[in-house]
């Protein structure tokens, strides 16, 4: 397959829509919804999600621009700091963005008075379908590439070169929206809900290591990794591992210690 989409969806009187906006914002969108939804069945202040989406998308950006700048090519960045406010260019990391939900969440928890494991484990059902478009996006962008291969679902990014390769980005994508569907109906099904950072730490591990396999098969993107032996994305995603396994045992392990 030859895939070689025009990154401009719209062109209207010098006016560009680019697919990558597009689905961005498809992103934000089903993020909210599924907030919406979650906050409706448990009776919390839906009036409220319009202050997390801000701080969200703004601790996304910022968190994804710094991380990507930081930790993938930061001899080139702090050389042209200027350069770190091109986002236009392209360059975000999701790990960094992940950070910066996180934080955004805490400052947003302040406000409402709501416990922060809480919070955290509905807004990871929220975070793997706003991954999935992400990942869609970064596909039709031609992006984030994997390595050449020689099996028949390779695709020929056609506006990089004409080498078959690993489709990384519906890797992620497909493992993302399989996440989110487990995990919306761990909420909807189980008690798991109740057990403040389970949630949250099983999106971790799952996120992760669906990650940390799929670097496998990706053109490594820190320009300082080409020599090692795990990618700088595989060693950025064992810390969140390491937290979501104990985020993840913890809960029972206090309900083993309280029933003895």
């Amino acid at each position: 397959m030859i895939w070689n989409v025009d990154p401009v969806a719209i062109s209207f009187m010098g006016l560009k829509v680019h697919w990558y906006g597009i689905l961005f914002a498809l992103a934000i969108a089903s993020g909210f919804q599924v907030m919406k939804r979650i906050y409706v069945r448990e009776n919390l202040p839906v009036e409220s999600l319009d202050n997390l989406l801000m701080y969200c998308v703004v601790g996304i950006i910022v968190g994804a621009r710094l991380a990507h700048c930081l930790f993938y090519d930061p001899a080139y960045y702090l050389s042209h700091p200027l350069k770190i406010f091109a986002i236009w260019e392209g360059g975000l990391a999701s790990h960094g963005g992940g950070l910066g939900a996180i934080l955004a969440l805490y400052y947003y928890q302040r406000q409402v008075k709501l416990p922060f494991l809480f919070l955290l484990d509905r807004l990871a059902i929220a975070t793997a379908i706003f991954g999935f478009f992400v990942r869609m996006a970064n596909f039709v962008n031609s992006e984030i590439l994997g390595l050449p291969t020689d099996k028949p679902w390779g695709i020929i990014f056609e506006r990089i070169d004409m080498l078959p390769r690993h489709p990384a980005q519906l890797y992620e994508a497909i493992a993302y929206l399989s996440i989110f569907a487990l995990l919306w109906c761990i909420y909807r099904m189980t008690e798991m809900k109740q057990k403040h950072g389970a949630i949250f730490g099983l999106f971790l591990v799952l996120v992760f290591s669906a990650r940390f396999a799929i670097e496998m098969v990706k053109v490594k993107q820190a320009v300082y990794a080409d020599s090692w032996t795990f990618s700088a994305g595989q060693l950025l995603s064992i810390p969140f591992l390491l937290v979501g396994i104990a985020l993840l045992v913890i809960p029972y392990m206090r309900k083993a210690n309280t029933s003895e």
